[in-house]
């Protein structure tokens, strides 16, 4: 069933990327997310997002990505995969441990998308198919600001208008990095507020999980997701899947989830009514 996913994903992903080579590109880099009002000088440097999006075309669909690295490392950038679709990314920077605590990171997570809603149709872009998604912590933040609707609430925005939410291979129990800062050891696990465990809700946007295999991705990361999955079902939330692409670890099943990622955008803009190019 997987191997004939992937196929199928791999087939759409060739079939748009050549029917879209003419397709122009612009990028606009390092746009502040926050406004002027703040000052503190680790958010006007950090806290910044890439744009790439489609030249002279209308309606499109927007990927907002959060980069992966424990909450504590690494930087934003556009995934391969993603290029040369009819599809805009918005590639997301946000304050990093230790030199910020939670909630920070999350709630820079939560401004960003908000920025997006508020300013995508100024670059061609429909804000009715914003999609938000993520590798590891990407993928945390990811779940988090879109079940938890506290954190796009204080930007005024409904997390319920998020097209679709892909997370590969993010934690849903209390991030480990949270854990760290409270000086609680990794091995033991917790489900509170910084869970997104702790905020399942039936009327979530679309909820794609995605893991690498169990066997060789992050020790607990399939089971953990596989949980979010049946309690989500349980509360009557009907748009959650699992996927679990075998033989790839934490690292390798990144580029083939965003395969998967592809074909979930397609199927949810079929859904609603959208071009299957969009």
């Amino acid at each position: 069933m997987l191997k004939a996913l992937l196929i199928s994903a791999i087939l759409l992903f060739t079939s748009l990327a050549t029917a879209q080579d003419n397709t122009a590109f612009k990028e606009i880099l390092e746009v502040a997310y926050y406004d002027s009002t703040y000052t503190d000088k680790y958010i006007t440097s950090r806290c910044k997002l890439d744009i790439r999006y489609p030249e002279n075309t209308k309606d499109f669909s927007t990927v907002v990505w959060f980069h992966g690295g424990g909450l504590n490392s690494y930087d934003k950038y556009f995934p391969d995969p993603l290029l040369n679709n009819n599809l805009c990314i918005v590639s997301v920077n946000y304050r990093l441990s230790p030199k910020v605590n939670a909630p920070a990171y999350i709630e820079d997570a939560a401004a960003a998308v908000a920025w997006v809603f508020n300013n995508i149709e100024t670059y061609g872009g429909n804000p009715n198919k914003i999609f938000v998604a993520g590798h590891s912590a990407g993928g945390y933040l990811t779940k988090m600001i879109g079940l938890d609707k506290q954190w796009l609430q204080n930007f005024n925005i409904d997390a319920d208008k998020i097209a679709g939410l892909i997370s590969l291979s993010g934690q849903t129990i209390t991030h480990s990095t949270i854990r760290k800062e409270r000086g609680i050891p990794w091995s033991k696990v917790i489900v509170d507020e910084y869970a997104p465990l702790y905020h399942v809700r039936k009327n979530a946007p679309p909820l794609l999980l995605i893991t690498g295999d169990r066997e060789i991705d992050l020790e607990g990361r399939y089971e953990e997701n596989l949980y979010l999955k049946r309690l989500m079902t349980t509360a009557g939330n009907t748009e959650t899947q699992l996927m679990e692409i075998q033989g790839f670890g934490h690292i390798e099943m990144h580029d083939p989830g965003l395969l998967l990622l592809l074909k979930e955008i397609d199927r949810i803009n079929k859904k609603a009514g959208g071009s299957p190019k969009d």
